[in-house]
């Protein structure tokens, strides 16, 4: 994995983007945002104490919310899973800001049990052999602060709404992945 200088681009474009719901995992949060109504996430024009995005998991989208007041750290040693983020998977974007993509996850976990609510991002990239071979078909996204990225879209013709998925072309090095630095709080709902 490549570590980017990002760290502070990565938060923004979390905060900005999910970017990262009905929340299962943090009960507290979950009826201060039912209260005040959760917004997507791009939309910036009413103030809310969450917003969500939808994500894949294992193929299916659904909800994840995000808190907007303060982002808590998780403690050392708690499980932190990835999320990934690369090109449209369907013709409607789950994130537009600053640039369209698309979020995977591997788990989701159910009602106050699972693992934590803590995510790593990383942008998910064609790699050069990827390209090279044609098996991976990029999606050239202008992510401030990095450049022109080839977002991953497809491989071999399969859609990347699985983490397993994505997980396996890497080892195999037809994709990559770019480490945004950003760590933040998310939870998931079991449907949208």
């Amino acid at each position: 994995m490549t570590r980017s200088p990002g760290g502070r681009l990565a938060r923004m474009i979390v905060a900005a983007a999910v970017t990262v719901t009905a929340l299962t995992l943090a009960p507290a949060l979950s009826s201060v945002a039912q209260a005040a109504g959760v917004r997507n996430c791009v939309d910036l024009t009413r103030p809310s104490p969450a917003c969500y995005e939808l994500v894949w998991v294992n193929g299916v989208q659904v909800k994840m919310t995000f808190p907007q007041s303060g982002n808590p750290r998780p403690a050392p040693g708690a499980e932190v899973n990835n999320f990934y983020v690369l090109a449209p998977q369907t013709d409607e974007p789950q994130g537009t800001l600053p640039f369209q993509h698309d979020h995977v996850v591997g788990v989701a976990p159910s009602q106050n049990r699972g693992p934590s609510v803590f995510w790593h991002g990383y942008f998910v990239i064609c790699s050069d052999t990827g390209i090279r071979t044609g098996g991976c078909v990029p999606v050239y996204s202008v992510v401030p602060g990095l450049g022109t990225l080839p977002l991953a879209q497809t491989v071999n013709g399969q859609m990347l709404t699985s983490a397993g998925v994505i997980e396996s072309y890497v080892n195999s090095g037809v994709l990559a992945l770019i480490d945004t630095g950003a760590v933040f709080m998310g939870t998931i709902s079991p449907a949208h």
